[in-house]
């Protein structure tokens, strides 16, 4: 990263327009062949949304977005945590190919900076190329904007909506050049916080919703954290109706794409850090007024690895690198190609205390989900139910609970290798059917999906010495049992992009 890159980051709000402003070029003109993409990224939620059928939250400017665009129905992320998901989105690859394999703030990066991403080809290809708000992925310099615009206005305690849509007013009326404007939004991230400079302006109250259902149950505490989430996903849409606002006042509005996601599902048991459905299943919707089919719902498997292929396709990009995803281009422009049979996705580690690898397939109606630690507890269960961050649900509400809900919870907290579930009439993985032998062949048809999908992508713990050297260097940051930040030690280097790959990988 350039040094006037660093400086930009640490400038105060009140210049940041005016550090904009000092390096457009006015000699330059809007290549009008070529669209402007507005990229959206929210924080940890699922299709929490009205547009998605949730009876409670109130996301009108979300559900415009949606009524006038396009809304996917069955979109994944590769990973259910922060760095993990957003490297996918940049790079196109499965987190155990680029590297981004846990949280950039534990010092887990990609195995090569060179890795093609997408801001860097578009800017490669004539466009201006801004982010506001965090990468989150190492080495950051390796996502070579052109303006990189952060500071306590889009931290999570800062959350200004407000200010976010003043800076990319700013991008976007100072972009001569085609742009990519990548906007990270810190809501619904914890801290869960009801309200922030008034907004949302009539929060909801716990009495007047029900949990999540991948939760399974309605505890005091499990309604007021659902309650304060609801009002950071309802600020969040408050702020996108300002940022579509300041696009629809722009002369640029008719020639962007507008792309909305979020990285993953909530915070929450059976969430986030999890393969389950609410952690990587998401919202995701693609707006461009007349250019793209408006009101449909595409019901098609599609993943975060293909946007990078998608937008470069939209861009009129020839030389694209190879990557697993598929452009989604054909399916907006309603062509009939074949359906995504299979859809994969990941876990791997967020930090060292909840290494617990796991492997995940889906067709059009079943899900198989491999752990690789089988043998040992899942930590993510401590970690939500009795460290209880944030505060939902406790092994103790699981004592009166329903058979299925206590079932789910022992399964959560030490699950077997194998986890099937009929995601057509058991949703949210209540009941897992790997023991049942009525589904033996669908078990092995997709056992050997997954097995040939690990196989084709080189996945590194697909190999047993590989998998325990790993589990190694992750312990030897605990001391006496306990994990040390590995912040907390400059010269820390993970080793593990020297010896997951003995051999040269593929894509």
């Amino acid at each position: 990263m350039t040094n006037f890159k660093k400086l930009n980051m640490l400038l105060p709000a009140s210049v940041l327009g005016l550090s904009l402003a000092s390096c457009s070029s006015s000699g330059e003109k809007q290549e009008s062949k070529k669209p402007n993409f507005l990229f959206i990224v929210s924080e940890d939620h699922g299709p929490q949304l009205g547009c998605y059928g949730d009876p409670y939250v109130k996301t009108p400017n979300i559900d415009k977005l949606a009524n006038d665009g396009v809304r996917f129905s069955h979109a994944y992320v590769t990973q259910a945590g922060c760095s993990p998901s957003r490297a996918s989105i940049l790079t196109g690859l499965y987190p155990h190919q680029n590297g981004q394999i846990g949280l950039a703030t534990h010092k887990y990066r990609m195995y090569n900076p060179d890795t093609p991403n997408m801001p860097g080809i578009l800017k490669q290809n004539g466009y201006r190329t801004g982010c506001i708000g965090k990468i989150h992925v190492n080495p950051e310099y390796a996502f070579d904007y052109d303006f990189l615009i952060t500071g306590k206005f889009t931290s999570f305690n800062g959350r200004d909506i407000k200010r976010i849509a003043e800076v990319a007013d700013t991008f976007i009326r100072e972009s001569t050049k085609p742009f990519f404007l990548w906007i990270s939004y810190p809501d619904a991230h914890t801290p869960f916080i009801r309200q922030k400079d008034s907004i949302p302006a009539n929060p909801l109250e716990p009495q007047q919703i029900s949990a999540l259902p991948h939760l399974g149950l309605n505890t005091p505490e499990t309604l007021e954290t659902v309650a304060n989430y609801y009002s950071c996903i309802e600020r969040l849409d408050t702020g996108i109706g300002m940022l579509m606002e300041v696009l629809r006042k722009s002369d640029k509005a008719s020639n962007t794409l507008v792309i909305f996601l979020s990285d993953h599902g909530m915070q929450s048991p059976r969430g986030k850090r999890t393969c389950y459905e609410g952690g990587v299943k998401i919202p995701m919707i693609m707006y461009w007024p007349d250019r793209i089919p408006e009101g449909n719902v595409m019901d098609e498997l599609v993943s975060t690895i293909d946007l990078m292929p998608t937008i470069l396709d939209f861009a009129g990009v020839k030389e694209k690198p190879e990557t697993p995803g598929r452009s989604l281009l054909p399916v907006l422009q309603r062509k009939k190609i074949e359906r995504r049979k299979y859809l994969f996705t990941e876990y791997n580690v967020h930090w060292p205390e909840n290494l617990y690898p796991q492997r995940t397939v889906r067709d059009d109606q079943y899900k198989l989900i491999q752990n690789l630690f089988y043998d040992r507890e899942n930590p993510s269960y401590k970690q939500y139910l009795i460290d209880r961050n944030p505060q939902t649900i406790t092994p103790e509400d699981l004592v009166d609970a329903p058979d299925s809900v206590k079932y789910t919870y022992k399964i959560f907290q030490h699950p077997p290798e194998f986890e099937l579930y009929d995601l057509q009439s058991d949703e949210w993985e209540y009941h897992n059917l790997s023991e049942n032998p009525e589904y033996t062949e669908v078990l092995d048809r997709l056992k050997e999906a997954l097995k040939d999908w690990r196989e084709k992508t080189n996945d590194p713990l697909l190999h047993k010495d590989i998998l325990h050297k790993f589990d190694l260097e992750n312990k030897s940051t605990f001391v006496n049992g306990k994990y040390v930040h590995v912040r907390a030690n400059k010269d820390f280097e993970w080793k593990y992009p020297e010896y997951f790959f003995p051999v040269k990988h593929k894509f």
